[in-house]
C-alpha cells in the first residue's frame, strides 16, 4: 500500500513492478484515494540480468497519458537487505537521467605509435561493438546512437556513431581513434595542452541516446572507463549502463508520499548436479530415519528462523523425487504425539501442517481452478450485496435480501466443493489417507477425528483460503474490490464452518463471536450438509482410483493476452500483429479474439514440433518466440521478458514427449524470400541452430531438483551456528543424563535421540563444508577469468 501521495487530492492510482525499465507486472487501479491499498502478491523467476528492481506509482488518466508520481528503486545488490520483511520506502522523483537499462560491448586498446621523426606517442582505440537490452521508448524500440568521448581535466574529444533504427540491440561495430599523448616534437599550439602524466586523469565515456528526430534526444545511459587501467593491452568486456551522476537527485523527495513493500529475493548459484549427490541422498532418506526428528529434513526446519524458508525447497525436492508422502506421515505422527485433544488436531503451524499446506498449493492449482474459478468469476464479475452485519449495512440495504444472496453463493461454492472429489489430485488423496489413519490411531475412541484431520486441511487451509484470496491462487488476475472482498470473506467463513466436522451443532453455533453469523447458520442445520461433507472427506482420503469414465478433461495450464503475427497476408501485402487471448491446456494451444470467446486458431499439442525464442531483428520487436508446428511458424510477442519466459517454459514442458520434435530450428524469421539467420532461400530448409535442451516433463509441476538442493545448502550455511549449537546440545545430553542445567541453550530444539541426531548433524556439516569448497573454487575460477566491466552471472534469481 501507499500513503500521502501527491497531488494532494483524491485520485486513481496503480503501481507497476519493473526490471530496470521493463514493466513486468501491474496492480489493479485503486480509485479515489490518497493512500491506496493494493494488497497484491507477485511471484516470478527473473529470466535476465538486471540492475534495479523498481516500483512506479501512476496517477491513472482517462484522456491523457498516465502520470508517474514517483518510484522506489532498489539496486540488485541491496535486495538482500530488505528481503523477508515489510519496509516503508519514500517515493523518489522520476528523472530521465536515472532511467537506464541495458549494456554495451566495448573493446579498448592503447597503442604506441612511432612518428616519422622517431618520437613516440600514444593512441587510444575504442571499438564500440554492440548494445543489448536498451529500453523501449513510448512502447516502441528506440533509435539509438552512441557518443564516445575522451575526457580529462582540460579536454573533451567527442565522436558519434550512426543512428540505428528501431532496435533495442543495436550492432554498431564502429571504431574511433583518439590521440592520448603528443610526440616530444609536437609544437603546434591548440586550445588544450596534454602532457603524458595526465593519462592518470583521462577516462573514456560512452553515452547512449535515443534519436528524437524532431524532439529532444533521450538519454539511455552511460559508462566510464579510466584510461590508466588499459596498460598497453587490448581489452574488451560488457559494461552495464549507468545513470548520470546527478540523476535522481531532488530536494522534493519528502513530498511525494511513500510505498510499503514486502520483498523476498533469492539468488542461487547452482552447480552441476553431481555436486549435490551427497546432500540430496541424505535429505531423501529422511523419512526412513528413526526417530524422524533426527533426520536431515527435520533438522533443517529446526535451525531455520522461519519454518517456511525450509518448507518450500524441502517440499519441492521431496515431491520431485516422490518422497513427500512418507515424510509427511512421519512428521505428522510426531506432531500428533504432542496433541492432547482431538478438537485441536493439526491446528498449529508445525512442520507437518506447513508441508501439507505447501503441497496443496503446488499440486492443487488445477484442482482449485476447475472447482472454484467459475463460481468465483460469477461473484467478482456480477456481485450481489451480501453484508449481514447490522453495523456494516449500507443505507438502503435489505438484510433479508443480503442473507438470501449470501446463502445462494455459499450453497453454490459448497456444492462445487463436495462434488469435486473426482478431480482431487492423487497425491493429495494419499496424504489425506495417511493423516486420517494416523489421527484415528492417536485418538481411537473418537469416531469423528479421522474426518476433522482431513477437513482441517482441505476446507480450512485450502478451499476457504482460496475463496478469500482468489488472486493469490491465480483464480482472479487482481485483488477484488472492497465490497467483493467482504463477500468472499463471509463465504470463506461459511465454508470453514460447514467443512469443520460437527460444527453445525448448537454448542458450536453458540460459540460464534459474531451473532449475525450464528443467525445465518441456523438455516444450515440440515442433515444433508453433514452427510455431504462426510462423503466428500471419505472420497478425498481414499486410495482407490477415482478416474472418471470416458476421456479425462484437459488440464488448464496457462492463459493470457499477447500479440501474434497474422497468418495470412492482408490486402496491402503486409503481415501485422494483433492482440489475442491465448490459452494452453494439456490437449491444445489456442488463441481467441477475446477471453471466453471461441478459438480462432487451434494447434493440437501433439502437433507442436518446437518452441523457441525469436531474434528481435526479425520484426524489430522484443520478447518474441515462435511455435513450430505442421504449418508456418506462429510468431508471438509477449508483454515482457518474464511473461515470454513463462510461456516458453510451459509450452516446452507440455510438448517435451512429442515424438516428432525438431532438433534444429531457424532463430530468425523467413522474410522477403530468405531466412534472415542463414540466408537460405527455401522456406522448408532445415534449421540452422540446434534446439534448446530438454525441460522437465511434468506438465503441472515444474521443479528443478538441483536448484532446490542448492537452496537447502544455502539455508544450512546461513544457520551454521545453530547447527553447531544443536550439535553441542546433543553432546551434552549424551554425556550428562541428569537434569539439564542450562535448558535455554537447546530447549527450543526437538531432540528425541541425541546419538542419532548428532550423527546426522556431523553428516550435514561435512557435506556443507565440501559444498563451500566447491563454491569457493568456482568463484575463484570465475573471478580470475573476469575482466574489467560487467559480465552476466550464471545465477538464477527469483522475486516475490
Amino acid at each position: 500500500d501507499a500513503k500521502h501521495l501527491v497531488p494532494n487530492k483524491m485520485r486513481d492510482f496503480f503501481c507497476t513492478i519493473n526490471l530496470d525499465q521493463e514493466e513486468v507486472f501491474r496492480t489493479q487501479v485503486v480509485e479515489k484515494s490518497l493512500s491506496p491499498y493494493f494488497g497484491e502478491e507477485f511471484y516470478f523467476e527473473i529470466p535476465r540480468t538486471f540492475q534495479w528492481l523498481s516500483f512506479y506509482i501512476y496517477d491513472k488518466s482517462v484522456l491523457q497519458k498516465d502520470l508517474r508520481i514517483g518510484k522506489v528503486s532498489i539496486k540488485k545488490e541491496d535486495l538482500c537487505n530488505y528481503t523477508g520483511k515489510e519496509n516503508w520506502f519514500m517515493l523518489q522523483p522520476v528523472d530521465s537521467n536515472s532511467e537506464v537499462q541495458g549494456k554495451v560491448h566495448l573493446e579498448l586498446k592503447l597503442n604506441e605509435l612511432i612518428t616519422d621523426n622517431g618520437s613516440v606517442c600514444q593512441q587510444l582505440v575504442v571499438h564500440i561493438k554492440e548494445c543489448h537490452g536498451l529500453p523501449l521508448i513510448n512502447g516502441q524500440n528506440c533509435d539509438p546512437y552512441a557518443t564516445v568521448s575522451l575526457v580529462g581535466p582540460s579536454r573533451n574529444d567527442q565522436k558519434k556513431t550512426k543512428v540505428k533504427k528501431k532496435t533495442s540491440n543495436p550492432q554498431f561495430n564502429e571504431t574511433f581513434y583518439f590521440e592520448v599523448t603528443r610526440s616530444s616534437s609536437y609544437t603546434k599550439k591548440s586550445q588544450f595542452q596534454v602532457e603524458e602524466e595526465d593519462i592518470e586523469k583521462l577516462e573514456v565515456r560512452v553515452d547512449l541516446w535515443n534519436n528524437g528526430n524532431l524532439v529532444q534526444d533521450v538519454f539511455l545511459g552511460e559508462i566510464k572507463v579510466p584510461v590508466k587501467v588499459l596498460k598497453n593491452d587490448s581489452f574488451q568486456a560488457w559494461y552495464l549502463l549507468q545513470p548520470r551522476e546527478n540523476g535522481n537527485k531532488s530536494s522534493k523527495t519528502d513530498d511525494l508520499g511513500s510505498l510499503r513493500l514486502n520483498i523476498c529475493y533469492t539468488e542461487d548459484c547452482v552447480l552441476p548436479s553431481e555436486y549435490y549427490a551427497s546432500l540430496r541422498s541424505l535429505l531423501l532418506k529422511s523419512s526412513d530415519v528413526q526417530p524422524i526428528s533426527a533426520s536431515a529434513a527435520y533438522i533443517l526446519s529446526e535451525v531455520c528462523r522461519d519454518k517456511y524458508d525450509a518448507v518450500l525447497p524441502l517440499v519441492r525436492l521431496l515431491l520431485h523425487h516422490h518422497k513427500l508422502v512418507p515424510f509427511v506421515a512421519a512428521v505428522a505422527e510426531l506432531d500428533l504425539k504432542d496433541t492432547q485433544e482431538a478438537n485441536t488436531i493439526f491446528r498449529g503451524n508445525s512442520l507437518a501442517t506447513r508441508c501439507v499446506d505447501e503441497m496443496m498449493k503446488i499440486v492443487g492449482k488445477h484442482y482449485l481452478k476447475v472447482t472454484l474459478k467459475p463460481v468465483i468469476d460469477e461473484i467478482c464479475e456480477s456481485p450481489k450485496p451480501c453484508e449481514i452485519d447490522p453495523i456494516k449495512l449500507r443505507e438502503g440495504d435489505n438484510m433479508e435480501i443480503n442473507m438470501e444472496n449470501l446463502r445462494y453463493y455459499v450453497d453454490k461454492v459448497f456444492r462445487e466443493i463436495v462434488r469435486s472429489s473426482i478431480s482431487c489430485p492423487t497425491l493429495m488423496c494419499d496424504v489425506f489417507y495417511s493423516l486420517r489413519h494416523l489421527a484415528a490411531k492417536r485418538f481411537p475412541n473418537d469416531p469423528h477425528v479421522q474426518y476433522s484431520a482431513v477437513s482441517s486441511f482441505v476446507f480450512l487451509r485450502f478451499f476457504a483460503v482460496a475463496v478469500v484470496s482468489p488472486h493469490t491462487f491465480h483464480l482472479r488476475p487482481h485483488h477484488p474490490d472492497a465490497q467483493t472482498s467482504r463477500t468472499l470473506t463471509l463465504i470463506s467463513k461459511a465454508i470453514q464452518t460447514l467443512g469443520s466436522w460437527g460444527s453445525l451443532t448448537k454448542s458450536k453455533l453458540s460459540s460464534f463471536k459474531e451473532t449475525f453469523m450464528c443467525e445465518f447458520f441456523k438455516t444450515f442445520q440440515e442433515e444433508k450438509f453433514t452427510e455431504s461433507v462426510k462423503k466428500f472427506l471419505d472420497d478425498v482420503s481414499s486410495t482407490e482410483s477415482k478416474e472418471p469414465s470416458g476421456v479425462s478433461e484437459p488440464v488448464h495450464l496457462k492463459e493470457g493476452e499477447m500479440y501474434k503475427r497474422a497468418q495470412g497476408r492482408t490486402r496491402i501485402g503486409k503481415k501485422n500483429f494483433k492482440k489475442r487471448w491465448f490459452c494452453l491446456t494439456t490437449r491444445e494451444f489456442t488463441y481467441h479474439k477475446q477471453q471466453d470467446k471461441e478459438p480462432i486458431f487451434t494447434i493440437p499439442i501433439k502437433n507442436i514440433l518446437a518452441v523457441e525464442k525469436l531474434d528481435e531483428s526479425s520484426f524489430n520487436k522484443k520478447n518474441m518466440f515462435q511455435v513450430l508446428h505442421g504449418e508456418k511458424p506462429l510468431y508471438i510477442q509477449a508483454n515482457n521478458c518474464v511473461e515470454a519466459s513463462e510461456w516458453i517454459e510451459a509450452l516446452c514442458r507440455v510438448t517435451r514427449c512429442n515424438q516428432k520434435r525438431l532438433s534444429f530450428y531457424h532463430p530468425s524469421a523467413f522474410l522477403n524470400g530468405n531466412w534472415l539467420c542463414c540466408k537460405a532461400t527455401m522456406e522448408n530448409t532445415e534449421g540452422c541452430a540446434r534446439c534448446t535442451a530438454d525441460v522437465p516433463a511434468d506438465t503441472q509441476i515444474e521443479i528443478d531438483g538441483d536448484r532446490e538442493t542448492e537452496r537447502i545448502y544455502s539455508l544450512f550455511t546461513v544457520n551454521r551456528s545453530k547447527l553447531q549449537k544443536l550439535e553441542e546440545a546433543c553432546g551434552s545430553i549424551a554425556v550428562y543424563q541428569g537434569p539439564r542445567k542450562e535448558p535455554d541453550d537447546y530447549s527450543n530444539f526437538t531432540i528425541e535421540d541425541s546419538v542419532a541426531t548428532f550423527h546426522t548433524l556431523q553428516q550435514i556439516i561435512d557435506i556443507v563444508e565440501r559444498l563451500n569448497e566447491s563454491h569457493e573454487k568456482y568463484q575463484k575460477k570465475r573471478s580470475s577469468s573476469a575482466k574489467y566491466g560487467s559480465e552476466e552471472n550464471p545465477i538464477v534469481g527469483k522475486v516475490s
